[in-house]
This record gives C-alpha cells, sequence and structure tokens, in this order.
C-alpha cells in the first residue's frame, strides 16, 4: 500500500500573481504524482490554505485539483493548520468537506478524539495546529489511552514543531516534547516547520515532515529553492519514506555584497555575475553598507530589464545600508514567531494573558467574506472576541 503526506500548501500565500500560479502548480504536480503512484490516500497535515478564508478563486481552484482525485477514487484527509485554522471554528476546510473532497479528521465524540477509517482499514486521526504553538494545550488535555490501545495500522495527523525533530537553525524558537503526542502510531504526518524530516522514534513510530508544497518567503526560495512532499510504501511492518521534489521552475540564488561600493558599482556587479538566467528564477541578495549614495540610486529598474528573459527576478535589500543612514531591519522570520516575541516583550502591560492575546489576534486576523455586509462582518468579528475574552 502506498500513500502521500502533503504539508504546508499555503495555497493563495503569495501576493506575486507569477509566485502565487506557481504555488498552485507545485500542489497540481503533487497531486498529479499521487495518481501516477496509485497512491491509496492523501494526508494534508495542516495549512492547505494560507488563511482561513480564501478567496473564492483560489477556492474554485484547490476544489479543482482536489476533484481529480475523487474522480481516482483517492480519498484526502486533512486537519487544520495554524493558517487556516478559525478561531471561530469554520474554515473553507469545511466547505470541501461538505463538498465531499476532503475528510477533516480531527473529530471529537464524548470528549474523545475519534479514528476516520479510510477504505485500505488504515485508522487516521489528528489535532490541529494554532498560532503561536497553542496547540500544545490541548495536547495536555487530551485522552490518549483510547487512542494508544487501539489495534491496527493507524496514523496521527499534527502540525506542530517539536523538540527533538528541530534542526540547529531552529533552536531558538519555543517547542514541547513529543511526549505529548499519543503512543503507538506507526506514522505520524506532521507539519507547519518547513523543512524535511523523517525518523524513526521509539514507543512512536515514524515522525516526518514533508517540507512545504512550494517555498512560501523569499528566504525559503533561497534555502529550499522547490516544494517537495512525501511518498510512503507499506513493506510487511516497514515503512519506505521517501521525499518527492516539486520542481516546478529552477530557482539560483545570488548574495551580493555592496561594502564599500557605489550603487554603479553593485549594479555592475550584479550583471557581470548573473549569467545563466533564461527561464529561471533568480534571487538576488544585497547586503553590506555602500560608500556613497543612496539605497534608491540603484537603478532596478535597468537590472530587470537586463533579465527580461528570466522568469522571475525578486530581490531582497533590507540588509542593504548607506553611511549617511543605516536601517533598522527587522531579520526575516516566520511572521507567528515575530507576533509572539512582540507579545512577550509587552506583556506586562497587558491584563491577559498570552494565550489570550494570541487568540485574540487570530481573531482579528478574520477576513471579510465576498458579498458578506460590514456590519456583519464587525457583528462576526466582536462575537469571537467575546468568546475570547469571556465577555
Amino acid at each position: 500500500m502506498k500513500f502521500a503526506h502533503l504539508s504546508d500548501c499555503h495555497i493563495g500565500g503569495w501576493r506575486e500573481d507569477t509566485l502565487r500560479d506557481l504555488n498552485l502548480k507545485s500542489f497540481e504536480k503533487a497531486i498529479a504524482l499521487c495518481i501516477e503512484n496509485y497512491v491509496a490516500f492523501v494526508i494534508i497535515a495542516g495549512d492547505l490554505f494560507d488563511t482561513a478564508l480564501p478567496s473564492i478563486e483560489i477556492l474554485k481552484q484547490t476544489a479543482r485539483i482536489l476533484s481529480i482525485l475523487r474522480e481516482h477514487d483517492i480519498a484526502v484527509y486533512v486537519i487544520p493548520g495554524s493558517h487556516d485554522f478559525s478561531a471561530s471554528g469554520k474554515t473553507m476546510l469545511d466547505v470541501l468537506e461538505h463538498a465531499g473532497l476532503l475528510h477533516n479528521v480531527m473529530k471529537f465524540e464524548n470528549g474523545k478524539l475519534q479514528f476516520t477509517l479510510d477504505k485500505t482499514g488504515v485508522k487516521l486521526t489528528g489535532i490541529y495546529g494554532k498560532k503561536g504553538g497553542l496547540e500544545t494545550v490541548d495536547y495536555e488535555s487530551l485522552e490518549k489511552q483510547h487512542l494508544e490501545e487501539e489495534k491496527g495500522f493507524k496514523i496521527f495527523l499534527f502540525h506542530t514543531l517539536f523538540t527533538e525533530l528541530k534542526p540547529k537553525e531552529f533552536q531558538m524558537i519555543e517547542t514541547r516534547s513529543i511526549s505529548i503526542l499519543p503512543k503507538g502510531f506507526n506514522y505520524y504526518a506532521g507539519g507547519h516547520p518547513h523543512f524535511t524530516y523523517a525518523k524513526y522514534h521509539e514507543h512512536y513510530g515514524m515522525l516526518t515532515y514533508p517540507g512545504p508544497i512550494y517555498p512560501n518567503n523569499f528566504e525559503e526560495l533561497e534555502r529550499l529553492k522547490q516544494g517537495s512532499f512525501i511518498l510512503v510504501e507499506t513493506k510487511d511492518t516497514t515503512l519506505d519514506v521517501q521525499h518527492i521534489p516539486l520542481n516546478i521552475v529552477e530557482t539560483v540564488s545570488y548574495v551580493l555584497s555592496a561594502e564599500n561600493k557605489t550603487p554603479l558599482q553593485v549594479e555592475e556587479e550584479i550583471l557581470t555575475t548573473v549569467i545563466d538566467y533564461t527561464g529561471k528564477i533568480i534571487t538576488l541578495r544585497i547586503e553590506g553598507c555602500l560608500s556613497s549614495g543612496k539605497v534608491s540610486e540603484l537603478d532596478f529598474k535597468k537590472i530587470f530589464e537586463h533579465f527580461k528573459d528570466a522568469y522571475l527576478v525578486l530581490k531582497n535589500t533590507t540588509k542593504l545600508t548607506t553611511k549617511e543612514f543605516k536601517e533598522l531591519f527587522v531579520e526575516l522570520r516566520n511572521v507567528d514567531e515575530i507576533e509572539s516575541t512582540l507579545i512577550k516583550e509587552h506583556l506586562s502591560q497587558s491584563c491577559y494573558p498570552e494565550d489570550t492575546l494570541l487568540q485574540l489576534m487570530a481573531s482579528l486576523d478574520t477576513e471579510k467574506l465576498e458579498g458578506e455586509k460590514i456590519t456583519d462582518f464587525e457583528g462576526r468579528i466582536l462575537k469571537d472576541l467575546s468568546k475570547v475574552i469571556e465577555l
């Protein structure tokens, strides 16, 4: 038996039309490869969408792709992630589930998490992800005994970064141990951190992260170059886990130093350094302090025109400064981390605990539905806020 494990699709996440389309094409390619490999079912471990309420166009395109799986009798099992989770409990995942395009496996009955049974006999369940890692509170109160005692091939979906699974570059992020997970599952399908991981953990099973379907920001384009997902094949008592790359358009990255150079010298260096660019995505990260002139004197219009045969050229000048004025910058980090850091710094000024503030921010992040009246939208926001602060 084969199954596919996807996560962090973030469909609709890019503001640039070109990259938003590439993100969708990468998701579409992953689904096509699932069909080619005759998978029994597909897992999406959170963040199918970049927001709980994506646009109608994004929803239509996603539904079109998922319907191809339904035509091939391939079930899709999901949990909400920290991006497509809504404090109100309502997301577009509900719409897709009612349309028969996917199944949310986070189901409770009498306060207990239940299993969803696939036609292959595999049993699936899981816990959603919340902003700021607030889902770990739900793990602590989760009744686990019946989950651990359940017989058969079991898969647990989660959308959380755990201490034992994070690489060195994620060490500064506050995490919890995998000990909060229920034990005894054959496969743990993870999501949330954008890196790949697959390792067997004693008393638990195979814990994995497939990485995002497509890089979701400039830094990820530099680091990952492309998206990926996991293809799993069961062989007797073992699992064969393969990370499948999704190379849609080749990305080539350059880091150029502007230290003690003029804007004209930096321009010339860019034009002479970047040679092989036709049909490719080019990322230019320019760092350092100019010897003279202003950052605005860099003629990017001329540079982009020179690279007109590239698929796309992206620049990042957050660490480019001048002697006269050094810009303050926030290092590129996950938005959730930035929000959490700012809240911690100002927590003493609030009468609410950190988890409540994060829930308030999640409620305020709600988007207006297409066709929804402003008064109805405001009323919905106030209702969600009232629930959070228990008014």
